[in-house]
C-alpha cells in the first residue's frame, strides 16, 4: 500500500494515527480476541445480530408510513435488511480497491479488505436502527419532548431537571436512537451476557456516525450533528475509539473524528431511504406512476447517461405489465447506480476521510452534482413526509410515548414510591431493573429508555391503553 501520512492530533501529550491498516481489530466488547474460524469475527457479528431479540423487534417498528395496512411497505427490520445488502455492496467495491494497493497478499491488512470489510459494513447496516424506539423519529422525539416539557415538575419537592447533572441532562433530553444504540450492542443488562451482543470493536465503530458526546454537539460539523452515546457508555466508546486510533478532537469534551468504515454504513442507509420511500408511496396510492417513474429515470440519466441513451433500462421497462413492478425495476437500477458511485466517491476522498477533515456525506456529495437525486429529496420531504398517514403516526407517537414516560419516570425516581408507582415497576423486564441496584437517577432513568426502546409499536400502543385505563387487561 502507498505510504499514507499519518495525521496526528494532540490531547495530553497522545499522539494518535489512523492508517488504514490499523482501524480494525477483531476484538469484541467484553472478550478477548477471537479465532477466525470457521466463521470470521465479523461474520459472527452479523450473525449475532441476525438473531437478536432487539433485531426481531424492528420488524414492528415504523419506517416511515403506519404498521400494518392492507399494503406491504417497509418496516425497520426489512429497512435494515436491505440497508445491509446495499453496505455489503458498498464493503466490497470499496474493499477491493484497498487490497488492490496492498503488496502483502498474505497480510491481515490484505485479507480484511479483500474478503472482511464486506461483512462489517454489512454488520454495520444490521446495527444502524437498532435503538430507535417505537414510533421512528417522532418516538425519539417525544421522549425528548417529555423532559423538555416536564422539566419543572415537582417530584418528591424537588424538580426534574435537578435530579441530573448538566451531561446527564443533555442526554435524556435530547434522546438520540444512535446513542441508544451503542448503549443496547454494549451495556451488560442484568442477568444478560457482559458486553451486550459481544461485537467487535471494528463494527460498533462502523455506526458511531456521531462520535460525540451530546454537550459537544455542533451542527456546523457531519460528525456532530447529533451524538452518539450516553454518558453510560462513554468508557466504552473511549477504550474502542483508542484501540481503532480514532482522531481525538481537542478540548475536555470527548470528541473524535469519524472512523472510515462509517461513510460506507451511512450512504447505504442514505441510498436506501432516498429512493425506497417513493417505491412505498407509489403503493400506497401517495405518488403517481409518471411521478415516480420519471424522478426514478432521472436519477439514472445523471448518474449513468448511457442507460437512457441507448434505450437499454426503457426497453426492460416496457416489456413489464405490472406497473408496481416496474418501479421496482427502476428503482433497483438507481440503487445500484448510487451504490457504485458512492463507493468512487470514497475512494476519491479517501485520504480526507482518513484524515478526518471530510465534512460531508458521501450521498450528500453526489446530490450537489446530481440536481434530480437533489430533487427526489425535495418530493420526499413535500410529499411523503408530510402525508397525513405520516403525521398521524407521528402524533399517535407523541401521545403514546409521552404518557408511559409520565407513569415510569416519577415511579423510577421517589425514593418512597407510592402503590400505584411499585405496581408501575413490578412491568420492568429482570433486563431492565438495575434500577433496584442504584441510587443514581440518572440510571433509573436509563432504564425506562431500555424498556421503551425495546417496545414495538404495537406492544407500546398496547400497554398505553391498558395502563390507561382504555382497554382492560385480560388474563392471559
Amino acid at each position: 500500500m502507498p505510504a499514507i501520512k499519518p495525521t496526528k492530533l494532540y490531547n495530553d501529550g497522545l499522539i494518535f494515527n489512523m492508517n488504514w491498516e490499523t482501524i480494525f481489530t477483531t476484538q469484541r466488547i467484553g472478550q478477548e480476541k477471537e479465532s477466525a474460524r470457521p466463521r470470521s469475527g465479523f461474520q459472527r457479528d452479523f450473525d449475532r445480530l441476525i438473531f437478536s431479540s432487539a433485531f426481531r423487534r424492528l420488524q414492528n417498528k415504523t419506517q416511515v408510513f403506519p404498521l400494518p395496512g392492507s399494503t406491504f411497505v417497509h418496516n425497520r427490520l426489512t429497512h435494515s435488511l436491505e440497508v445491509a445488502s446495499v453496505g455489503r455492496s458498498l464493503g466490497s467495491i470499496v474493499g477491493e480497491k484497498i487490497s488492490s494497493e496492498i503488496s502483502d497478499k498474505s497480510s491481515d491488512s490484505y485479507e480484511f479488505y479483500r474478503h472482511e470489510l464486506a461483512n462489517v459494513i454489512a454488520a454495520g447496516c444490521l446495527a444502524h436502527d437498532i435503538g430507535n424506539p417505537a414510533f421512528g423519529h417522532s418516538g425519539e422525539k417525544a421522549i425528548s419532548a417529555y423532559f423538555i416539557n416536564n422539566a419543572r415538575a415537582v417530584i418528591e419537592g424537588k424538580e426534574l431537571q435537578s435530579f441530573f447533572t448538566e451531561k446527564e441532562w443533555a442526554d435524556i433530553s435530547n434522546f438520540e436512537g444512535n446513542a441508544n444504540a451503542i448503549r443496547i450492542l454494549t451495556h451488560t443488562f442484568k442477568g444478560r451476557l457482559i458486553g451486550g451482543l459481544g461485537l467487535t470493536y471494528t463494527t460498533i465503530a462502523s455506526i458511531l456516525k456521531y462520535p460525540c458526546e451530546a454537550t459537544a454537539v455542533n451542527k456546523q460539523f457531519k460528525h456532530r450533528k447529533k451524538f452518539g452515546f450516553f454518558q453510560s457508555e462513554k468508557t466504552a466508546v473511549q477504550s474502542i475509539a483508542e484501540k481503532l486510533g480514532m482522531l481525538r478532537e481537542d478540548g475536555e469534551l470527548v470528541t473524535y473524528k469519524r472512523h472510515p468504515f462509517v461513510y460506507l454504513v451511512e450512504a447505504a442507509d442514505d441510498i436506501c431511504y432516498s429512493i425506497i420511500d417513493m417505491e412505498d408511496a407509489h403503493r400506497l396510492g401517495i405518488l403517481s406512476h409518471d411521478l415516480v417513474r420519471d424522478s426514478f429515470l432521472h436519477v439514472i440519466k445523471c448518474l449513468d447517461p448511457s442507460k437512457i441513451d441507448e434505450n437499454r433500462t426503457l426497453d426492460v421497462y416496457n416489456k413489464i405489465g405490472d406497473l408496481n413492478e416496474r418501479i421496482s425495476y427502476l428503482r433497483a437500477k438507481a440503487i445500484n447506480l448510487l451504490t457504485i458511485k458512492a463507493a468512487e466517491v470514497f475512494w476519491e476522498n479517501r485520504q480526507q476521510i482518513l484524515a478526518g477533515s471530510f465534512n460531508d456525506t458521501l450521498l450528500d456529495n453526489i446530490e450537489n452534482s446530481c440536481a434530480p437525486l437533489k430533487e427526489v429529496l425535495r418530493i420526499s420531504n413535500e410529499k411523503i413526509y408530510n402525508h397525513d398517514t405520516v403525521l398521524e403516526i407521528e402524533i399517535a407517537g407523541y401521545n403514546v410515548m409521552a404518557e408511559l414516560l409520565h407513569l415510569f419516570v416519577p415511579a423510577l425516581l421517589k425514593q418512597k414510591p407510592d402503590h400505584k408507582d411499585q405496581k408501575i415497576l413490578k412491568l420492568f423486564p429482570l433486563q431492565f431493573r438495575e434500577f433496584e441496584e442504584t441510587s443514581f437517577p440518572y440510571e433509573k432513568v436509563l432504564n425506562a429508555f431500555d424498556l421503551l426502546s425495546g417496545m414495538t409499536d404495537l406492544y407500546a400502543t398496547e400497554m398505553y391503553r391498558k395502563l390507561k385505563g382504555v382497554d382492560i387487561p385480560q388474563h392471559r
